[in-house]
């Protein structure tokens, strides 16, 4: 089955206290995004690249790709304009793919550039058999959650917990009618869309280098991870 990477990535480095969005900052030389696309064709060489980018992003990513050759010799990509929310954004991705046949779509966040080639491998596998793949990983830490009968917040069992990662995926069809849905607040992600949708999720494991660069702190810990393990 064809197989295909939605990118995702729309942020603004306000948390990085960066004035260039925290998918363009260097890692180990070269833009996060870059790392984040190059995953996908070492998983695999076929898997068609879809980046979406806020509109006003796009010629700061233009400029990217022609001081980093590589970015289009290793990772060719069909490049989307991102929308108002992540809903949306991933919406307007899923729009541009012209795939008629059903096929399995990647969603990923950009800045997740750690995400080993084999756990792809293995989502793509494992959403090819059972429908949809959502790599996740067990919560390390107490967790408390608000009751608002009891008006305090009350401890939630960790065993029972998983942190959402990304890629989640699915095959083209159920995206497809999934995202015909009108916009909810309460998408919290693209699982949640595919589930509203009547989706049963599947849940596959994840790894804790998987991490979402979001602070400067995450940075760092990625060029420490990529020198030590890729």
């Amino acid at each position: 089955m064809k197989k295909i990477a939605i990118i995702v990535a729309g942020g603004t480095g306000l948390r990085m206290n960066s004035t260039i969005p925290k998918q363009f900052l260097l890692l180990d030389g070269k833009p996060v995004l870059f790392h984040t696309l190059n995953q996908f064709k070492k998983a695999d060489s076929t898997i068609l690249l879809f980046v979406v980018l806020p509109k006003n992003q796009m010629d700061f990513w233009a400029k990217l790709c022609t001081e980093f050759p590589e970015i289009v010799a290793k990772t060719p990509h069909v490049l989307v304009e991102g929308g108002e929310t992540r809903f949306h954004s991933s919406q307007n991705g899923l729009a541009a793919i012209t795939e008629t046949e059903n096929c399995l779509i990647a969603i990923h966040d950009g800045v997740r550039p750690l995400i080993r080639p084999e756990l792809i491998s293995a989502a793509f596998k494992h959403a090819e058999l059972h429908g949809n793949a959502i790599l996740s990983v067990p919560s390390k830490d107490s967790i408390r959650k608000w009751d608002h009968v009891l008006q305090k917040y009350v401890s939630v069992k960790r065993d029972e917990i998983r942190i959402i990662q990304t890629p989640q995926i699915f095959t083209l069809h159920s995206l497809i009618k999934a995202f015909n849905q009108i916009y909810n607040p309460e998408f919290t992600d693209d699982a949640s869309v595919l589930e509203s949708s009547g989706e049963t999720i599947h849940l596959v494991d994840g790894d804790y280098a998987n991490l979402k660069i979001t602070t400067p702190e995450d940075l760092n810990l990625a060029e420490s991870l990529l020198k030590s393990a890729f």
